[in-house]
């Protein structure tokens, strides 16, 4: 079976096609011969050519609409232009719309030959230089952000864990990924066709939280009109994650750890039993050996839950990948605020590296949203940068509150409420005293109207 041809050869005097066919057939490369520009165009774009030696004067369009046609089309083919004529402004042209290199009609064999084995040369190298770069783009695996030697080691072990079927404890200070890092082995593992459910066992009250993984059949408590499914039945056949395992009252330990030993569960308010398979991974932003020695966590269900321990580390300790992390908030923020931000500039990047981040990967997202939101530019400088929450040119009061004074203005803002909010009073306040004049209030805040429009229209 013949190997499939790499060169097309477009050219409308058939016997000089010909002959250029017989000297590649030569060295070993088969090609293709079409007569127009048109069936040329057809035949690039199926993409299975990696050189297209190119006459500029054929019957239907001259060879320079070819390669004006391709100039910003992103096309894995190397052009190299055959003319009679030996016009050097022709050839500059052709080279200017990326054309390779340029063969004079009568072309000898060497120099032909020559110059194809180049030009295949030059586009293999382009396509590994491609294959590089859209491997480094993506800087990071399993839905997080980063190549340091750390999270690559994490990146392995969730490739290992996830091959087994064993408990998994993940663990990791607040905002560190524990939620993304539990997807991320259901996702990898042969559980990945039935359903993860999440379960946070601090936002819900102790008394409720058994319903919320076991389920209740209707009346089995005020408020239970009817039978519910708990998380654990939803996630039969794939992964249960129970996030802040340690906020778990004592008295549903118990029973988690019944479940976990038997594979049953029971409703509250039934007597019946039901067979689930679920995968166990829970995770904590605490330390569960000292909580097992305080008393607030059973010894017997952390063994059990204990099986493969895994430990996502804090920003501050996975190297240069805080950049990395606020380019990717940057590009995904800026375009849902419809700003043009591109990049930080060498202060904002090592204020980024300098500061500690305690937030860790939440913290970082929000000083990011914060630059995109009040400030119009394509590069964050460090003065946009509201390192610690607290925006440059802010303080915080003793009393928790945020002031400014732009222009004389005072204003004051109760810290001890979500982001958006404070995002708010701060917009309204400077409206207000701009006597409702959005664009005097854009200029104050040094925000652009457009963003002010846009924010009260989502608040209305």
């Amino acid at each position: 079976m013949s190997s499939p041809a790499s060169i097309l050869i477009v050219e409308d005097t058939g016997s000089i096609a010909i002959v250029f066919q017989k000297w590649l057939k030569s060295i070993g490369l088969a090609s293709e011969i079409v007569g127009t520009g048109q069936e040329g165009i057809d035949q690039i774009d199926t993409g299975n050519y990696k050189v297209v030696l190119l006459d500029l004067d054929l019957p239907d369009m001259n060879g320079l609409e070819i390669l004006s046609r391709y100039e910003t089309i992103d096309v894995d083919v190397t052009f190299v232009v055959i003319t009679a004529s030996g016009s050097i402004k022709v050839a500059v042209d052709a080279m200017r719309m990326g054309a390779y290199d340029f063969i004079i009609k009568p072309a000898a064999e060497e120099r032909l030959l020559t110059t194809v084995r180049n030009a295949l040369e030059r586009e293999s190298l382009q396509t590994a230089v491609k294959a590089i770069k859209k491997t480094t783009a993506k800087k990071g695996k399993f839905g997080f952000v980063g190549s340091s030697l750390v999270m690559n080691a994490v990146y392995r072990s969730i490739e290992a864990i996830a091959q087994s079927s064993a408990s998994v404890f993940i663990t990791g200070e607040s905002g560190t990924g524990k939620e993304v890092c539990a997807q991320a082995i259901h996702d990898a593992s042969q559980r990945a066709g039935y359903p993860f459910v999440p379960l946070n066992c601090a936002a819900i009250p102790k008394d409720l939280i058994e319903s919320e993984i076991f389920g209740h059949v209707s009346g089995a408590f005020t408020g239970a009109t009817s039978d519910r499914k708990g998380a654990a039945a939803t996630a039969n056949g794939g992964t249960l994650f129970l996030d802040e395992i340690c906020e778990m009252d004592l008295n549903l330990q118990a029973k988690l750890l019944r479940f976990l030993q038997t594979g049953m569960i029971q409703k509250v308010g039934s007597d019946k039993s039901v067979k689930v398979d679920v995968r166990i991974v829970c995770a904590t932003n605490r330390d569960p050996v000292v909580e097992v020695e305080e008393g607030n966590f059973r010894e017997d269900l952390f063994y059990r839950l204990h099986v493969v321990p895994l430990h996502l580390p804090p920003l501050r300790e996975r190297e240069a990948d805080v950049v990395e992390i606020a380019e990717s908030f940057l590009k995904q923020i800026s375009e849902e605020e419809g700003k043009s931000f591109s990049g930080f500039d060498e202060g904002a990047q090592t204020a980024l590296l300098n500061h500690p981040w305690p937030g860790n990967v939440r913290e970082l997202q929000n000083v990011v949203r914060n630059a995109v939101v009040l400030n119009d530019a394509e590069i964050v400088s460090a003065d946009m940068l509201s390192i610690g929450n607290v925006p440059v040119g802010f303080k915080k009061s003793v009393a928790g509150s945020l002031s400014a004074d732009p222009k004389g203005t005072m204003i004051s803002v109760d810290l001890d409420q979500p982001f958006d909010q404070i995002e708010r009073e701060i917009i309204e306040t400077a409206i207000r005293h701009c006597g409702n004049s959005i664009p005097k209030a854009s200029k104050m805040l040094d925000i652009s109207p457009s963003t002010i429009y846009r924010k009260k229209e989502g608040w209305e």
